[in-house]
């Protein structure tokens, strides 16, 4: 498999902070409609990873490839623009706006100079708020205030605030963080559905919860990879067992 058929390619990908190899010639590929998991200790370089694929680090050596074009040393707004949607640990939502302006506000056309609310609201726009807050199961909700959803619906928003992009890539940092039961219930279901024609990468501890929703798994120790594959596999890998989920 050449690497044009992946939607994801990181080759060789290295970064040093100050001569410690926080990610050291990590190479991982992620196909269309997957969704794959990213386990491991802390410090393992997980976030780190997400940094390196969103712009947000600068790589010391190595590629990433997305849809077959070179991401590295990319400024982070074009790396958004090629398609990639990044959601971090803490929700940033627009608390004082409704649900339904935080998923406007989010629409391509909505940010530049003259400020986000300045374009008008037209019949594509609605249509694509409402597409996506049914898409995160907030459609009921979209006059409440931000500030009033639940800790769980915040995160879904956030999740919907990307998706207004539509972005091919879409990678969440521990997405069920404070959720109740009910919620990562609903949250497992959301990541299947919206990892249906674009690829989702998550990082995540529960080990249950990622049982439940990974295509595949990636375990990543001391910034490498150590195994990857169903969650059986990982969990049965001596290896990892070792590292990770023996402690």
């Amino acid at each position: 498999m050449s690497n044009t058929d992946f939607m994801l390619a990181v080759e060789d990908l290295t970064v040093s902070f100050d001569g410690f190899k926080a990610i050291d010639k990590l190479t991982l590929y992620v196909d269309r409609d997957e969704l794959r998991v990213i386990i491991g200790p802390n410090g393992a370089g997980k976030t780190t990873l997400l940094d390196l694929v969103c712009g947000k680090t600068r790589a010391t050596g190595g590629s990433i490839k997305f849809v077959n074009r070179e991401m590295t040393g990319l400024p982070e707004y074009q790396i958004v623009r090629a398609g990639i949607g990044r959601k971090f640990q803490t929700p940033s939502i627009y608390e004082n706006l409704s649900v339904f302006q935080n998923l406007a506000v989010s629409f391509p056309r909505g940010r530049g100079v003259f400020g986000a609310l300045a374009f008008k609201t037209d019949a594509e726009v609605r249509q694509r708020v409402s597409d996506v807050a049914a898409e995160i199961g907030l459609s009921e909700a979209l006059e409440r205030e931000a500030a009033q959803l639940s800790h769980g619906q915040k995160q879904w928003l956030e999740i919907g605030m990307l998706l207004m992009q539509e972005p091919q890539l879409l990678m969440l940092d521990e997405p069920i963080a404070g959720m109740s039961v009910r919620e990562r219930e609903q949250t497992a279901e959301l990541l299947k559905r919206i990892s249906r024609g674009r690829a989702v990468i998550v990082i995540e501890h529960d080990m249950d919860f990622v049982r439940e929703i990974a295509d595949k798994v990636t375990v990543m120790h001391q910034g490498k990879i150590l195994a990857e594959g169903s969650m059986d596999q990982v969990q049965n890998d001596p290896r990892v067992i070792d590292v990770y989920l023996g402690h």
